[in-house]
């Protein structure tokens, strides 16, 4: 058992850096392709000087030239072919690898999510749901309890009042004991009376108004 699932871990790496052994491959053989189109281009090109050099002088060689330049040239072609082959052949072994990563990532993904989740269900979700919305409302309730309950008894506004006044006149009287003042009430007293039977004389005519309208007010009563 224990030699079995060796070689079956051995396999499973076999398989996975397969891809990579085919790319490293398939690149070494791309690099030498690269080095022979190279190599016939410069062919190509020593054999268009020659045939120039001897156009004129020596057709022969010229056409031999020629006829090498357009051997160099079809080995080219098919050099450019090989090589746009194996380019198609690297990207899509590469992508092939990627996707094939890919897919393994997001399973791991999958089984790993599924671990975390358990034995979590959609009821699960709605009574914790359930639970921190009711504690919410708790927490805005003992907020606005709070907030709304004064900690110190309301103050008498005609008790204060009271003693904004008192201060108001304790402060007047002190500015007159400090300037000398004295209040009107002060200042009448404090004036010398006139004659008695003047004074008397005023007082009288109040009297007698009262008592022509008591008078009056007995007529119409005896009247009615």
């Amino acid at each position: 058992m224990w030699l079995s699932s060796w070689i079956g871990g051995s396999g499973g790496q076999k398989r996975k850096d397969a891809p990579k052994k085919a790319i490293l491959d398939l690149r070494q053989q791309l690099d030498m392709l690269q080095k022979r189109e190279r190599h016939l281009e410069n062919q190509m090109a020593k054999q268009q000087e020659i045939a120039k050099e001897n156009a004129l002088t020596n057709k022969t060689a010229a056409r031999n030239a020629l006829k090498r330049k357009k051997q160099h040239e079809n080995s080219l072609e098919q050099t450019s072919g090989q090589i746009s082959m194996l380019e198609q052949q690297i990207y899509s072994i590469e992508s092939a690898n990627i996707n094939q990563e890919t897919l393994v990532a997001m399973k791991n993904a999958g089984a790993a999510m599924k671990k975390i989740h358990g034995k979590l269900t959609m009821e699960d979700v709605d009574v914790t749901m359930e639970q921190l919305r009711e504690q919410h409302e708790l927490t805005q309730e003992i907020g606005n309890a709070i907030t709304s309950m004064p900690l110190t008894e309301p103050i008498d506004e005609d008790e204060l009042q009271a003693d904004l006044d008192k201060l108001e006149q304790e402060a007047v009287d002190e500015k007159m004991l400090k300037t000398g003042t004295v209040p009107v009430a002060d200042s009448l007293s404090s004036l010398p009376s006139g004659p008695n039977g003047a004074l008397k004389g005023k007082s009288k005519a109040p009297i007698e108004e009262e008592d022509e309208e008591a008078e009056l007010a007995k007529l119409q009563a005896e009247m009615a």
